[in-house]
């Protein structure tokens, strides 16, 4: 992977990286009447009538709000909304072009859980989901849930969910590849915040029994009286104190902490075809170069494009809201980030795409150990995710659309992404 310079860095993000188009004409003295007034008062009369009709009349069907407080951004901490507004566009761009998603950032200047809420709920009517982007744990447990309740759009913090989502993914085929069983593994995850407890809860529901949970005071257990309400669920009973302790036996090590957490002699003491997710950025917890010196049975993944298995949440959320707006679904359910999750497991079981070989120079890529999770460049990703968690929503009733046909909407997915010649007959 090139190295990025600041300078480029900089030149880049000149001017911003989003914008607005006009998706109607505008050209004319009746377009111009069509688009404001007096034209403009039928779609407003249609909406009052019927609030449903804003999904048909409106861009809400495909705007999504990118909103977040800047209290943990990315790997900067508490920067600033201001600070933290490039990784919002950031985000909104990847929605964009990975699938189509219009997205647009907001950044606010307040920090309380109320003051949150209250803000996102004045908002919603513009809005066709929420999507809540670096808010510092545990505000942001009880920001999303306070939404979900409020609310009828998906609400959907990723920073939780998309990890968690992705590594289940990979865990999934690991599990599959080696022949071991969900209920009988042991995990250890190291980093208790949004995104290792949602791992941790994922994982649970996948089957997984035994969790180990370490922050930076050590393992987190019933002994200790220094735990909020979120990692208390997870405290156990060990005479386990430190991640050292807690890595003995381990067949999955999840990093969601600082570079040089895990070390070799850690490694050393893991189980037969251990999985490491290392996912501190943009250094991991151990290099995979460190883990190979130690022993070659190892699964491993980071969250950098220039090793294998790389968890990338862009493999995630976009495809979800797209499935989700598209059959305008009122909230994002754990079934539906699970059907997620399994779509990503069986399309990294596939043949994989010319172009993806060619992107990553590897013509010899196939599924085993160095492929458990499609690539981001995967444009199949949008066709499997998308329609898995659209199918979920219309099934669990969260859906407002009757008549849903599946392959229908795979059809409109692929048509979304290849310009094929049934595609263009439809037109």
């Amino acid at each position: 992977m090139s190295e990025i310079k600041k300078e480029k860095a900089l030149e880049y993000h000149i001017g911003g990286k989003i914008g607005i188009e006009i998706k109607t004409p505008c050209n004319t003295q009746y377009e111009l009447s069509l688009a404001y007034t007096p034209g403009v008062a039928h779609p407003c009369l249609e909406i009052a009538k019927d609030e449903n009709l804003a999904f048909v009349y409106t861009n809400r069907a495909n705007l999504v709000a990118v909103i977040s407080d800047g209290t943990a951004v990315l790997g900067l901490g508490n920067i600033g909304p201001l600070a933290g507004k490039p990784v919002m566009e950031g985000k909104s761009v990847l929605f964009k072009k990975f699938a189509n998603v219009d997205a647009f950032d907001i950044e606010l200047d307040v920090h309380s859980v109320d003051e949150i809420v209250a803000t996102c709920k004045a908002i919603a009517p513009t809005f066709g989901g929420i999507n809540l982007e670096d808010i510092a744990a545990p505000q942001c447990f009880e920001i999303e849930k306070k939404l979900q309740a409020a609310l009828d759009i998906p609400v959907f913090h990723d920073d939780q969910h998309g990890t968690a989502i992705i590594t289940t993914a990979g865990l999934m085929n690991v599990l599959e590849l080696t022949g071991k069983k969900a209920e009988e593994i042991k995990i250890v995850v190291n980093g208790a915040g949004a995104a290792g407890i949602s791992c941790a809860k994922m994982y649970k529901a996948l089957g997984v029994r035994h969790i180990v949970m370490c922050d930076s005071k050590g393992v987190i257990s019933t002994s200790r009286d220094n735990l909020n309400q979120y990692k208390t669920e997870f405290a156990i009973d060990t005479d386990a104190k430190t991640l050292e302790d807690a890595i003995e036996g381990a067949d999955m090590f999840l990093g969601l902490s600082v570079a040089g957490a895990l070390t070799k002699e850690m490694v050393a003491k893991m189980a037969p075809e251990p999985i490491i997710f290392a996912l501190a950025n943009p250094t991991p917890e151990i290099l995979p170069e460190e883990v190979a010196k130690v022993r070659d049975d190892v699964i491993m993944g980071t969250g950098r494009s220039d090793y294998p298995n790389q968890i990338n949440n862009v493999l995630g959320f976009p495809f979800i809201f797209r499935g989700a707006l598209d059959v305008r679904a009122k909230k994002i359910t754990e079934k539906m980030k699970m059907a997620a999750a399994n779509a990503l497991a069986k399309l990294a079981k596939e043949p994989i795409p010319y172009y993806v070989k060619a992107a990553y120079k590897n013509e010899n890529l196939v599924y085993g150990k160095e492929h458990i999770i499609p690539k981001p460049f995967n444009k199949e990703a949008l066709i499997w995710v998308a329609s898995a968690v659209a199918k979920c929503a219309v099934e669990e009733g969260v859906s407002r659309i009757d008549n849903y046909d599946h392959e229908a909407y795979k059809k409109q997915l692929r048509c979304m992404i290849y310009n094929t010649e049934d595609c263009e007959e439809e037109k």
